[in-house]
């Protein structure tokens, strides 16, 4: 169960964050003798924006978290996050 858990908060904030897909489609042309050959390929690479409503649940989820963290700790975690904002927007 807590595995279970630990995936969906990962996927929860790899989407709250966002993250680059590359997709791949490839065309086989089959020839007489039943054997594919490659005829096209095509790469795409997506940017997923951060989502805000990922991003607000998983604050929710750990709000008990956050509102044990000392004043110290609250200052470290938001540098933390402008950095990550900060070369996220340089990209």
């Amino acid at each position: 169960m807590d595995n279970e858990k630990n995936e969906l908060t990962q996927a929860l904030y790899k989407r709250a964050i966002g993250f680059t897909t590359t997709d791949v489609v490839k065309e086989y042309l089959v020839d007489e003798e039943g054997g594919e050959r490659l005829i096209k390929k095509k790469t795409t690479i997506s940017e997923i924006p951060p989502d805000m409503s990922a991003l607000k649940l998983l604050l929710e989820e750990n709000k008990e978290e956050a509102e044990e963290l000392t004043e110290e700790q609250l200052l470290k975690e938001r540098n933390r996050l402008l950095k990550i904002l900060e070369t996220m927007c340089k990209q």
